[in-house]
Order: structure tokens, then sequence, then C-alpha cells
């Protein structure tokens, strides 16, 4: 911890003397290449924003991939990043999940709930001062068109002044930045949302976002970021069965530990998204919280043992909607990559590079994998990056910008940052 936070502060000061040089002057044997780092802005997501175990915190956002890949940028010309951080004594931001203990394989999980960055129940301190990562936990390629988000997202809410809350919309936040570099990997959440909520769709947060409206949508975010010239990069949206989130509670391990308390069990029964009850199998998903949902085999009926009381829709994506999800990812990542080919941008593919990571690669001689806990990649909620994870995704970017324009910005030490945190002994 205290190599990182000398890490950090190292990269800051670098930063800060960067910042107040008339011209920056790049050491010998390094090239911007053909693009300007000079201001780099970063469009996205809560990956963007640092989000992390559920929420989103001082340690996270400060290890976000675009803050990672702005310290090595200044070794190539780029200029100070600023980033909407919560301050110390509010370190602990939105709240997250911690790891508490780790007995036999079986998690328990603490909310963090001191030192929190909330002004009332539902709204965050507000940040005021200037801000280039631009990443909006919640924030899809549909919802960054809608005024009414900014209010209803506390995210993006601290960010707004009063008049703009209800009243600007992320594709307008987004602008007049003055940028020179941009990144932006926006759209997870457009397929996401619908995934983590078992295809069920009772809301603007979880519905999948019509192709032909991302393509437009999408259209218009970089023909925005582009409008002078500018270059960037653009990330693939990941596969959602990538994430331990899908598969970490598995039909198969249901199934032993119902055998090993009742013989006679015979299957894990559940609700398909076309209403019809049927047994589960390896090609259903059941999501992460059913894990500590405490309603396994529970009831006179036993929940999921039975198919007159089967697992519901909302807690399992089955085979039918993984196709369906995988189909508009797809049709998504079609649309960015000829975008991005149209307008000479980077093309950061993630999709296939965690699609990689879910089978298990050896980075900088560290295995990494898509295991909850133990993988090295994944936070505590199964989804989000951890300060490790979100130092390989920022490699993955950096490597497409070098090999797009001819930079030599430095890779990221990933061994200088952590998986998930273990509880002390």
């Amino acid at each position: 911890m205290k190599k990182y936070i000398l890490n950090c502060v190292f990269a800051a000061i670098i930063l800060f003397a960067a910042s107040c040089k008339p011209e920056i002057e790049t050491p010998a044997g390094t090239t911007a290449g053909q693009a300007n780092f000079s201001k780099y802005i970063s469009v996205g997501n809560s990956l963007t924003a640092g989000f992390a175990d559920g929420g989103l915190y001082l340690e996270g956002q400060k290890v976000a991939y675009p803050n990672l890949i702005a310290s090595k940028m200044a070794t190539v010309g780029g200029g100070s990043f600023t980033s909407p951080f919560f301050t110390d004594a509010q370190a602990n931001g939105s709240g997250y999940l911690t790891l508490s203990a780790l007995v036999n394989g079986a998690p328990t999980l603490t909310n963090a709930t001191n030192n929190l960055a909330y002004r009332d129940a539902t709204h965050l301190t507000k940040y005021t001062g200037e801000v280039q990562n631009l990443g909006i936990p919640g924030m899809r390629v549909d919802l960054a068109f809608a005024a009414p988000y900014g209010a209803a997202n506390m995210y993006m809410e601290r960010l707004l002044t009063d008049a703009q809350v209800g009243t600007t919309t992320y594709f307008q936040f987004i602008q007049g930045r003055n940028h020179t570099f941009f990144s932006l990997w926006l759209g997870n959440n457009d397929a996401l949302g619908y995934a983590t909520n078992g295809g069920v769709t009772t809301d603007a947060t979880n519905v999948l976002t019509d192709k032909s409206t991302f393509s437009l949508l999408y259209s218009n975010l970089v023909n925005a970021l582009t409008a002078n010239g500018q270059k960037g990069v653009v990330g693939t949206i990941p596969d959602v069965t990538a994430v331990p989130y899908f598969n970490t509670v598995t039909v198969s391990a249901l199934l032993a530990a119902a055998k090993a308390i009742n013989p006679a069990a015979v299957a894990v029964f559940i609700q398909t998204g076309s209403g019809t009850v049927r047994a589960a199998t390896s090609e259903d998903l059941i999501r992460l919280p059913f894990q500590s949902a405490g309603l396994f085999g529970t009831g006179t009926i036993p929940y999921g043992l039975d198919p007159r009381n089967p697992i519901a829709n909302n807690w399992v994506l089955d085979k039918d909607e993984i196709i369906r999800v995988k189909d508009y990812v797809n049709s998504y990542n079609s649309t960015i990559k000829s975008l991005a080919s149209s307008k000479g941008l980077a093309v950061a593919d993630t999709y296939t590079y965690l699609n990689t990571v879910k089978t298990g690669i050896a980075i900088q001689g560290i295995n990494i994998n898509s295991a909850f806990i133990t993988g090295g990649a994944f936070s505590l909620d199964g989804v989000h990056l951890t300060p490790r994870g979100n130092a390989v995704i920022a490699n993955v970017f950096i490597d497409a910008i070098n090999s797009k324009y001819g930079s030599t910005i430095p890779t990221i030490d990933i061994t200088q940052y952590r998986g998930v945190k273990f509880p002390d002994k």
C-alpha cells in the first residue's frame, strides 16, 4: 500500500510539473506520434469513473484506467488530468463492499458505512472543479441523450450545477472541453443492464438499446468528440458472460449442494424468460447475488428444487436470453468498429481481451482470470475492475493508441496494483 501511495504521489508530481511548463518536453526515445495528448478527456460509464466493489470511492477513482493512462501520457506530452475525486474526509464515497471473511471459499461481504460522501439521503456531495475524467456510473448510450437522467443519476448530479440538473444531457456535458485527445468506452450498460437483471426489463436502465438507435446515437457521440479533428480511442463492449457475476453460482454447484443434503434432489428448476419452467443446464447462467439471497432450497416446496417452485426468471439469464444479449453486443461492436474505421480512431478490443482473461492469462508474470475474488481482475461486485484489472485494461487502451498513432506511451506495471483486498488475518 505504501508503494502504491508513493506511486500516486510521484505521478501527481509529474502531472503538476508538466502542467506548469509553457512547453512540454518529452523524454528522449518517446513520442506522441500522430496524436496530441496535451488535453485528454475520457468519456464512459462506471468503468471509466473507477467504480468498484459495488460503489464509487476514492481509491477506485484514483486507479481508474483513464487516470493510469493519463499518468503515462505525461511522458509523451500529456498535460494534467483532472478527476472528480472525493475528499479524504469522504473517501468512502457512495459506500462499497469489503471482504470481511472468507471461510471455506464462502465470502462474507460488508458495506463500508463511514466517511461517506452524501449531502443527504440520496445525493452525493457536489464536485465543482474542472473535470476531464467524465465517467458516470450507470451511463448508457441511449440515456446520454436524456436530460432527466442527470437528475436521476446521483453520480452525474454531483457534477452538474443546480441549473443543469434535469436540463443538461450527458451528450451536452461532455462537449466544450477543448480536448485534443479522447477515450470513449460507452455502451456496456446498454446490454449489461438487461443481463444483470436476469433478462427482465423493468425500466430504462435495463432495456436492451435498439440496434439502430445505438448506431445513430453512438455516431453522434463520435462526431461530437472528433468535431475539430481530434484523435482518440474507442473501446468495444465486453461479452457480458465474461464476468464473475455470471460464472460463480453454477447449476452444477447448486445441485451438488442440494444432493449433499437430500440425495433425492434431481435437478435445479428455473423459470425462463418465456415463462416456461424447466430443469436448468450449464447453458443457463445464475446471477451472483443469488449466492447470498438465502432462497435456494427453502420452503415447504424447496425453492429451485421442484418445478412447482422454480428459481424466478430475474435470478437467471437463460440460454435464449444469452443468445439475444450476445447478438446485441455483437451489433453494437460492429457499429463501434465501423465508426472508428471511418474516423481513423484506435480501437481497444476489450471484448476479445476480457474473453481471453475469462479462460486465464499470464501478464507480467501474474496469472489473472475471471474467477470471483481469487481471479485478480474483477472486484467484489463481480462486474467492475480491481486496481489490477484497471491496470490491465489501461494497457489494452495504451497498446491500441500506440499501434494506431505511432506513439510510445509506456505501459503500466500491473504488479504495482492489487486484486481483491483480503481481510487481515
